[in-house]
């Protein structure tokens, strides 16, 4: 029997969600309160199942759980091979702890924002939790162009692992590579700002590093935008995401699945120290 790809199957079953009741809540109002959930975060503890695309057209799957403090940010990660990763605000250098969970077993000091932490990641630990959902839906202040963000509808109700949930609907064909040449010397970072695209894409498709500065008038292939599909569940009790999904030129870009989410519940300063009792750091 032929059975569909477990994310082609999700989006149909998105796509047959039942349409939007005229009087129950608009697009606006759902994006509204996606924000304000997200912004209003304190603290949160939540398990995230990721599958990403990397060069090659392969897929890495990544299962996380995550504590994170906001305002100072604070965050701590934990993969299912182990892997542990902290970074507090102000403390470290500004580098984040990581344990290997592999030989030599030693603790090593990275930055989040270097090649080593990056390399096979979409995001940067400083973005864990609903961060990069907010840059999706907000847009950065770089932007000349918000067709993206304006893009957004809601499209009906579904359930998610049991939740009853909202969806919201992103669909921008005009998604594609574009030609880009810096004025001045610019960071992929700040590119990746101007274009709402990641960096992920940018440092793939030119074969770059996540520290490389671009020179002024070198050519880059730049995606205008963050996807060509964009499908985000929100929970209708707390209004933050349950699946975020996103498929490009390519097709599926990547998806990230939230659960066991607890919000705004105080988390011990002693669980952001490298020498909490459960960690092996």
């Amino acid at each position: 029997m032929f059975r569909l790809p477990a994310a082609a199957a999700f989006v149909l079953a998105v796509l047959a969600a039942a349409p939007a009741p005229a009087d129950k809540i608009t697009t606006e109002q759902l994006l509204t309160r996606l924000s304000s959930s997200i912004e209003n975060l304190k603290t949160l503890r939540c398990t995230v199942q990721a599958r990403e695309r990397l060069e090659g057209n392969k897929y890495q799957a990544a299962r996380s759980t995550m504590k994170i403090a906001f305002s100072p940010l604070k965050v701590y990660v934990r993969n299912q091979k182990g892997v542990e990763v902290l970074w507090v605000t102000g403390q470290n250098n500004g580098d984040a702890w990581v344990n290997p969970n592999a030989f030599p077993y030693v603790t090593l000091n990275l930055d989040p924002n270097g090649s080593v932490m990056r390399r096979n990641q979409h995001h940067t630990v400083l973005n864990a939790g609903f961060g990069t959902i907010a840059d999706l839906i907000k847009g950065s202040n770089l932007r000349q162009d918000h067709a993206y963000e304006r893009s957004f509808r809601y499209t009906g109700d579904s359930v998610v692992a049991g939740r009853a949930c909202h969806v919201l609907r992103s669909d921008f064909p005009q998604f594609r590579y574009v030609t880009y040449k810096p004025a001045k010397a610019e960071s992929i970072s700040r590119i990746a700002d101007r274009f709402g695209c990641g960096e992920y894409r940018i440092m793939e498709r030119n074969g770059l590093s996540a520290e490389d500065v671009v020179p002024a008038g070198k050519a880059l292939q730049v995606p205008n935008s963050y996807g060509r599909r964009t499908i985000v569940c929100v929970d209708q009790k707390t209004y933050l995401p349950t699946v975020v999904q996103v498929n490009d030129d390519k097709g599926l870009f990547e998806k990230f699945e939230f659960s066991e989410v607890v919000a705004n519940q105080p988390i011990p300063a002693a669980e952001f120290s490298k020498d909490y009792k459960d960690y092996k750091f």
